[in-house]
């Protein structure tokens, strides 16, 4: 009873811990359309540069490929946050932030043992958070005057998930998630009017919302072959994942307010209340992997999605978005998992990344190169989780501006029996 009272505690925590996901750190990448993805990955894949679609787990949640949640033969629960740190680099701007936010909350359970898992979640699914500050001119017949313009924006997308893994064969299994995406995203543009001799003392700002709410499936096909090798200890697993295209319902809010310099609005006008859709583009994902028993595991995968294929409410509201791709590969190692030494127990994790944002800066594709690195600290069927990951997104050459970031993400997970009926002979 108190195992099932804590079941659907962790529940409630999570429907109403919506308004915990912060916002990461600042970043002018995530201006376009929606905000930066944040992807599916969680401390363990991250560790592993991101991959996952293809490598079995059985004491973490398989949240990478639905597919995969059959191997999950105890309940789990995990839960993560993330630090980190962005340095902006370009001719004249050098700015660094450093921010955190809750990464995931996340549990899985099996329906029947080893043919049927399920698993509930709670993560973001994009953030948007920048700001911007330049001068521009204005024309006009007596003088020319400058502007002082600021853009920034804030908000982004969370979901929450329920998914489904369901084993058709010994070695042939296939999933499906429907995650619940909601959330707002925020526009806000500012011109200030620098007159001379005498200054205008407000500011006009134009401020645009996005409330949007609508439902995105994915789903994942698994294909794993154990028993390989002299001594039958081998295992190698095909995965691939398809996230479904889907037109998001959106309630649009564009304003046009009046502020003082210390942005206190003055007063307001509504210039646009409208309803429509934002159409999120397809993907896919694909991968391979090779392990031996539970003392190593790698795998290579592939991500692509078209966002040119991306459509906003309006018309003017298309963006500057292309095609992405990702290419990691990582793995990890348990020396011993039956040693006395805790360092052998540890499960250790290394991966790279090479990566194709959707943005395109200055008419040129955005590359991010980096490189992760972690461990997992057992602590009986539980563990401490740990991960770091560090690289640089951009070129100044071509991108005018270059971001290097370094994201630290600690967690912790549960496993446990849940809903298992005693029986005594």
């Amino acid at each position: 009873m108190i195992r099932i009272l804590t079941f659907w505690l962790l529940i409630f925590s999570w429907l109403f811990s919506a308004n915990l996901f912060g916002q990461a750190a600042r970043s002018p990448f995530s201006s376009f359309a929606l905000g930066e993805p944040y992807g599916n990955s969680l401390i363990h894949n991250h560790a592993m540069g991101g991959t996952g679609v293809s490598q079995p787990q059985y004491w973490f949640v398989n949240n990478q490929n639905p597919a995969l949640l059959v191997f999950n033969y105890y309940t789990v629960f995990g839960a993560g946050i993330i630090v980190e740190r962005r340095t902006v680099q370009g001719d004249t701007t050098n700015v660094e932030n450093l921010n955190g936010n809750l990464n995931y909350l996340v549990t899985a359970f099996p329906i029947k043992a080893g043919k049927w898992t399920t698993s509930i979640g709670l993560m973001p699914f994009t953030n948007k958070n920048y700001r911007l500050e330049y001068y521009d001119f204005v024309t006009n017949t007596n003088q020319q005057d400058s502007i002082f313009v600021v853009e920034q924006g804030s908000g982004g997308l969370s979901q929450l998930y329920w998914s489904n893994g369901v084993r058709l064969h010994d070695n042939w299994s296939v999933g499906l998630r429907a995650s619940y995406l909601f959330g707002t995203v925020k526009d806000d543009y500012t011109n200030t009017l620098i007159s001379v001799p005498q200054p205008v003392s407000y500011t006009i700002s134009v401020n645009e919302q996005n409330y949007i709410r609508d439902f995105q499936f994915l789903g994942g096909l698994s294909f794993s072959q154990d028993s390989i090798g002299r001594k039958d200890d081998y295992r190698v697993s095909f995965g691939l994942t398809y996230g479904f295209g889907t037109n998001l319902r959106t309630q649009r809010s564009l304003l046009i307010e009046r502020r003082t310099q210390t942005t206190t609005p003055i007063s307001a006008d509504t210039l646009v209340e409208t309803t429509g859709q934002i159409a999120i583009p397809s993907s896919l994902t694909a991968g391979f992997s090779i392990s031996r028993s539970t003392n190593w595991s790698a795998g290579i995968e592939y991500t692509a999605q078209n966002w040119s294929e991306y459509r906003g409410i309006t018309d003017d509201y298309q963006q500057n978005l292309g095609k992405a791709w990702r290419l990691s590969a990582g793995g990890e190692i348990t020396p011993d998992g039956l040693s006395d030494k805790l360092y052998k127990r540890i499960t250790y994790r290394a991966g790279v990344l090479y990566e194709n944002s959707p943005f395109l800066i200055n008419n040129n594709e955005l590359r991010d190169f980096g490189i992760n690195f972690g461990f997992s600290i057992p602590t009986g069927r539980s563990s401490l989780d740990l991960a770091f990951s560090t690289g640089k997104r951009g070129d100044r050459s071509k991108n005018v501006l270059e971001e290097t970031y370094f994201k630290v993400y600690f967690g912790i997970t549960f496993n446990d029996q849940w809903f298992v009926r005693r029986r005594f002979d």
